[in-house]
């Protein structure tokens, strides 16, 4: 979600500068970038170290209420990203919102959308493990699958901009498509790699889904015992 379909990273890094400062610390770009993608239990144990003098409940709820305060003034989008949730939405696609900021920020964005384009939210704060464990995804993937027994990873794609969150999609068996934002993500032939959702289509994301559903049929066969 941050740095995906919202632009909010920023508005994490000003919220995790002025909490250090605030304990007499600095904080610095690089420092800030550690943090991007990562489960909030992380980041605070990090701001810790940083001279936090908080317990980890309170660095997450002076966050993420400093940042629920800045979506609620505006919501940065990323290019294009509303109108390929549209476009999937139109298409009939299902769609799950996987993200390690807890519930309260991420059901601050989806109020603002226009639609229901995510049929239910995976946030940190209902997963015991964040990203770059794989546990959001697979759970994302189970809840599908209630209403949906013959669906599979295969037919998921999973769309993330930083490292480890492309770890965790990976890591699931989802098919991945990368959009680098504010950190670089190295070239990896595990996961594809956008410049941007701007102009991307429905289309693209099925023939990513096709060609995973090929890829997991093979594996399938080839596993003793088992068939696709």
């Amino acid at each position: 979600m941050d740095g995906t379909i919202v632009d909010t990273e920023p508005y994490w890094i000003a919220a995790e500068r002025s909490l250090v400062e605030a304990h007499g610390g600095t904080w610095s770009h690089e420092q800030a970038t550690q943090l991007v993608g990562q489960a909030l239990t992380f980041s605070a144990g990090i701001l810790q170290e940083a001279g936090v003098r908080l317990d980890t409940r309170q660095i997450i709820d002076t966050l993420t209420a400093e940042v629920i305060r800045n979506v609620q003034r505006s919501v940065p989008w990323r290019p294009g990203a509303r109108e390929l949730l549209d476009g999937l939405h139109q298409a009939g696609v299902r769609c799950a919102l996987v993200t390690m900021s807890e519930g309260p920020l991420a059901r601050e964005i989806v109020a603002s959308l226009p639609k229901p384009y995510f049929e239910f939210l995976v946030t940190g704060d209902t997963v015991t493990h964040g990203k770059p464990h794989p546990e959001a995804y697979l759970k994302a993937v189970e809840l599908l699958q209630d209403s949906d027994p013959g669906l599979t990873i295969g037919h998921c794609v999973a769309l993330e901009d930083s490292g480890p969150g492309v770890a965790a999609a990976v890591a699931s068996g989802v098919a991945t498509v990368a959009i680098p934002h504010i950190a670089p993500l190295p070239a990896d032939p595990r996961h594809t790699t956008w410049d941007s959702l701007a102009g991307r289509t429905v289309s693209e994301l099925e023939a990513i889904a096709a060609a995973s559903m090929t890829e997991f049929a093979a594996t399938l066969a080839a596993t003793p015992g088992r068939t696709s």
